[in-house]
């Protein structure tokens, strides 16, 4: 499985918690604490807002902790909303039109977990998503094919309920193909401005999900700090740190919202 953060509030430079602490996304990299494989070195990828409304974007299929490009461009962009995922390959090739985030006009969405029996439902699923959408598809993910099915089921509009439309969608033609695999995700998306998350699976084992929030974050040492003004917010895989007071779960079947320094979490079960 993968690991991912998402980051908004006032600009930091990427690298305070991409590499600076104990637990740091690039550290999660080689060796996770919160997953079922403690490596995920089938590529990474960055999204960030800068002075554009359309994000940047940096993939690549080598191994986080081994891409020194990877470290001089996280100390030098300093960003207000970036995502940032490290990938463990569940199937689909190990290519950088596969590595996370991925990108469609202001929007960027990453994902940790599994549609089942993903070669039995690809192309059905792949057929639903909308023709003027599926032009844009790069890669060969379950991932990415969920991306485009929640563009095309209203994510614009109202987030949660696309999340629920297409979480039911893919269930559905899961059921229909007899699939016994269950379909297991955190996943985040943001337009620029929020950040939307959701932990949830059809089995009750969802991957892990965490949020914590405070003033501007600095990483001393190895340890983050919270300073008492600012309205920073992260969402991620698990904790940067092992000071539990900055960390609280996101629980199983749960829809997340971080607005401006706020955060929501409400029960969410897709209908």
């Amino acid at each position: 499985m993968c690991r991912w953060l998402a980051y908004g509030g006032d600009p930091i430079p990427m690298d305070t918690l991409l590499f600076k602490p104990c637990n740091s996304l690039i550290r999660q990299s080689l060796s996770a604490q919160r997953a079922a494989a403690p490596t995920n070195g089938d590529g990474f990828g960055l999204g960030w807002y800068g002075d554009l409304d359309r994000p940047g974007l940096y993939r690549d299929t080598m191994p986080a902790w081994n891409d020194a490009n990877l470290r001089s461009l996280a100390e030098q962009i300093r960003s207000p909303l970036f995502f940032a995922h490290v990938r463990a390959s569940t199937g689909p090739a190990t290519a950088r039109l596969n590595c996370h985030p991925f990108r469609y006009g202001k929007w960027l969405f990453m994902h940790n977990g599994q549609i089942g029996g993903w070669t039995d439902v690809r192309q059905e699923i792949e057929r639903s998503i909308r023709k003027e959408l599926y032009k844009y598809r790069e890669g060969s993910t379950d991932s990415e094919a969920f991306f485009y099915l929640l563009l095309g089921n209203g994510l614009a509009e109202d987030p949660q309920r696309a999340f629920s439309r297409t979480i039911r969608q893919v269930t559905d033609i899961m059921k229909a193909e007899g699939v016994a695999e269950p379909f297991r995700m955190t996943a985040a998306v943001t337009d620029g401005r929020r950040i939307l998350a959701v932990r949830w699976s059809s089995d009750g084992k969802s991957p892990t999900m965490f949020h914590g929030s405070g003033g501007r974050i600095d990483c001393k040492g190895t340890i983050l700090e919270f300073a008492a003004e600012g309205r920073c917010t992260l969402v991620l895989s698990e904790p940067l740190d092992e000071d539990g007071a900055h960390w609280e779960e996101v629980p199983e079947g749960a829809f997340l919202v971080a607005d401006g320094g706020a955060v929501t979490v409400s029960a969410f079960r897709p209908r």
